[in-house]
């Protein structure tokens, strides 16, 4: 059986707030809804629990968060799942 294939959101890459830098990816299989991680400069990675039905979706829930809760206390909590 072949390995499935990871599509990655061209919406994926760097985000930052103040002096914090995150990788932000996007991700799905090919049959699958859309992932959402967040992985900070120790590699520290956070996930949502929920799924998203398009990239656009996640990136709304990502930037959402940010703007509730601050990027600090997003990857303060890593690792956690987020919903």
């Amino acid at each position: 059986m072949a390995d499935p294939k990871i599509i990655t959101s061209s919406l994926s890459g760097p985000f930052t707030e103040g002096d914090t830098t995150v990788d932000v990816q996007i991700y799905r299989l090919e049959d699958t809804d859309w992932t959402l991680e967040v992985i900070d400069v120790d590699g520290t990675s956070t996930v949502w629990s929920d799924e998203f039905e398009s990239a656009a979706d996640a990136m709304d829930e990502f930037l959402l968060c940010v703007e509730d809760h601050g990027l600090a206390r997003i990857i303060a909590a890593s690792p956690v799942l987020w919903n």
